[in-house]
């Protein structure tokens, strides 16, 4: 049994941007209109300090998700308790709408390789994952989503793909999916997977928040670095999930070459039209 029952759906926050240092202060001094915030963990685990400052402000007027990099749970030797106790201070402290992770490993006895490992997805994985899983949502008291990542390599001994995994888990420990749809998108161009089978092999009620980013595309493979404008096919399967799985909340995520903030903002309307028009043809076409 799940060690944190499922509350069934996430809430549905809109269309949100992801909070960098370069716009706090446009975020302070104009509060522009935008549905919620989504902030990366790890940058805000110091109770004090100009980052925990803007986002104890911003707290008050908009809903706010935090999304960890760090744990890297499927880590052989497991992660560190001294991290998950100051992420749940963070979560204690802001009270956060939303909590996610990545679906990844990322270390090496007590080596931190900064990076999102791809996990083999076996059941011996599976069952590990389960375990990490319940008990960091016994330790922060909720319900956490996990994300899909962007991989490079596959493993030989793979018994089920990246989403079906995530559907066992999340039946399994009652955690929800961070669907990244950019994701998706990368690894079937890396990998020849079906990003269109992907969106079915998870059940409807279990993504509680989709992400949208850009990428770049090289000469040996397609790179998920978050710099750039969401690509039209990115878009394509955008629609394709709203139409399964509605308008769950969504991000732009920017990290590198970071624009000016009105080029995000106009990003997530561009989330919200889309999202719109994919919602009225489902309904046209249920008739």
């Amino acid at each position: 049994m799940p060690s944190i029952e499922y509350a069934g759906v996430c809430p549905e926050l809109g269309f949100g941007v992801g909070l960098r240092a370069p716009h706090y202060r446009d975020f302070l001094q104009r509060r522009p209109k935008v549905d919620w915030l989504e902030v990366h963990t790890e940058n805000y685990l110091d109770a004090g300090g100009w980052d925990r400052h803007v986002l104890e402000e911003l707290r008050r007027d908009y809903p706010i998700s935090v999304h960890g990099v760090g744990l890297g749970l499927g880590s052989a030797r497991g992660f560190s308790q001294q991290h998950l106790a100051r992420v749940r201070e963070l979560v204690n402290a802001i009270q956060p709408v939303l909590v996610s992770e990545h679906l990844c490993w990322g270390a090496v006895g007590d080596r931190h390789l900064n990076d999102l490992l791809p996990l083999p997805l076996t059941t011996e994985a599976l069952t590990l994952l389960c375990e990490r899983v319940d008990a960091v949502q016994q330790t922060l008291g909720r319900q956490i989503l996990l994300e899909n990542v962007s991989t490079y390599l596959r493993y030989r001994d793979d018994a089920m793909t990246e989403t079906e995994f995530l559907a066992a888990l999340a039946e399994r420990t009652g955690c929800g999916v961070l669907l990244d749809i950019n994701n998706l998108f990368v690894n079937q161009c890396n990998h020849g997977e079906d990003a269109h089978q992907a969106l079915l092999d998870l059940p409807t009620h279990v993504v509680g928040e989709m992400h949208l980013a850009g990428h770049l595309i090289t000469p040996d493979a397609v790179v998920d670095h978050h710099g750039d404008r969401v690509a039209g096919a990115v878009w394509d399967l955008y629609e394709q999930a709203v139409r399964r799985f509605g308008t769950v909340s969504t991000l732009i995520e920017w990290d590198t070459d970071i624009p000016v903030l009105d080029v995000l903002l106009r990003e997530a309307e561009l989330a919200r039209s889309t999202a719109r028009r994919a919602q009225e043809e489902t309904c046209r076409a249920i008739g």
